[in-house]
């Protein structure tokens, strides 16, 4: 079986890379999706949904490199299992992780804090998570 999702939306803060003790390196950033609508009163209304993304090895070094807080990004990648906890607030909520296969930088090259950036990143050749074991022959 395979699962994608495509997420288009703005990163909420700069990305944040690190290395696993391999060196491989993973660069995670967060991506806001809003909804808007008017509901049956005529009262308008909006809903944002957060994804924490993560990239890796090649994707997440250009990724760390190029993109900034607010820069609008397309992100193709698999949802891993949602993971709940329970908000400063007291309300249940739901973790969204997403393993990036591909990014694409959208928006004018001005819309971030690097104006130089490229339009697209690349797909890197393969990626491996730090903590899924599980082995999947047909990428």
């Amino acid at each position: 079986m395979y699962q994608q999702i495509t997420i288009v939306g703005r990163l909420g803060r700069d990305p944040e890379s690190r290395f696993m003790s391999d060196g491989t390196q993973v660069t995670s950033f967060s991506v806001a999706t809003d909804n808007k609508w008017t509901d049956a009163n005529g009262q308008k209304q909006e809903r944002t949904v957060w994804f924490r993304v993560s990239a890796w090895r090649k994707l997440g070094e250009i990724c760390n490199q190029y993109l900034a807080k607010g820069r609008q990004v397309m992100v193709v990648g698999e949802l891993r299992e949602p993971r709940p906890y329970q908000a400063s607030d007291g309300e249940w909520r739901a973790s969204l992780d997403v393993t990036a296969r591909t990014v694409q930088f959208l928006g004018s090259r001005g819309d971030g804090e690097h104006p130089a950036a490229p339009q697209q990143a690349a797909r890197p050749a393969q990626r491996q998570d730090d903590d899924d074991t599980e082995s999947i022959p047909f990428r």
